[in-house]
């Protein structure tokens, strides 16, 4: 029974994939003692897109959208929300939001190749992952498909805010411009563009934000705790492999004249110019 004036979170979902198990609210003293809040029904449809920019929930579990618009409303974002992969695919060319949640375990057409079709068409908009099993967390990380980040149930929402918010930081350019170069790869935090021997080189908001910490403090080692607290925010405390991801996706790119050092045992630093 859903108390009065009592807002929902999520304590469990379940695994492998489908709905929540054990919903618990929290009072609100702000509300009106005999309000009931039923997220299926006061948030049905689309949310206005002002604020903070639009995301684009695509989740086949109604209750878990419900949730995650919600606390994405609250947050001050737009939210539309989607229950396939492919009226999901339709809404990104569409609305063009600014993130798109994407559940990795949807019907007919799943998340992964929904974000493979983005990318396909080069588009580049940022991607959080949801995904219900750690061999789904595998399979997006080994694709390489350019996903900005990824969350596994049971998650915190507010866990989930504080990562969109995250990702959106990073791809929204950074406050000093100034260009770095080290050997022939140059970064320019500005126009946040990479070149190698000026050509372009196609990077994530992470990836760029990654190589962003490392160029700027050439010879200086990081370890990964530090890189994921500096690029991917508190929230992504205890996944440092997700590091290691990234690193190995961003040598690909840059090729040879990569100017990222291993340091086994504590993490990665930036060959000195």
């Amino acid at each position: 029974m859903v108390m009065a004036g009592a807002i929902p979170t999520l304590h469990t979902l379940a695994p492998p994939g489908k709905g929540i198990v054990k919903p618990m609210f929290e009072r609100r003293k702000d509300r009106r003692p005999n309000r009931l809040w039923e997220p299926s029904v006061l948030f049905h449809g689309c949310v206005s897109t002002t604020g903070k920019g639009l995301v684009l929930v695509v989740e086949d579990d109604h209750s878990i959208a419900d949730v995650l618009r919600l606390y994405l409303s609250r947050a001050g974002y737009g939210v539309h929300v989607e229950h396939d992969g492919s009226r999901g695919l339709t809404q990104v060319a569409t609305l063009r939001p600014a993130l798109v949640l994407l559940d990795v375990g949807l019907p007919e057409l799943d998340g992964v190749e929904v974000c493979r079709r983005m990318r396909a068409r080069d588009d580049w908009t940022p991607v959080i992952f949801v995904t219900a099993r750690d061999d789904e967390v595998d399979r997006i990380l080994g694709l390489e498909l350019g996903a900005d980040d990824y969350v596994t149930k049971p998650f915190s929402p507010r866990e989930l805010v504080s990562r969109v918010a995250s990702v959106l930081r990073r791809s929204s350019g950074s406050v000093d411009t100034s260009a770095i170069d080290i050997g022939r790869v140059r970064l320019e935090p500005g126009a946040r563009v990479v070149t190698v021997g000026g050509r372009g080189v196609d990077l994530t908001a992470t990836e760029f934000d990654l190589l962003a910490a490392l160029m700027r403090r050439p010879g200086i080692v990081f370890t990964r705790e530090q890189l994921l607290s500096t690029v991917w925010g508190a929230a992504a405390y205890g996944q440092s492999r997700t590091v290691d991801v990234h690193v190995a996706q961003l040598r690909a790119k840059l090729g040879d004249e990569s100017p990222i050092r291993t340091h086994r045992g504590v993490g990665y630093s930036a060959a000195k110019s």
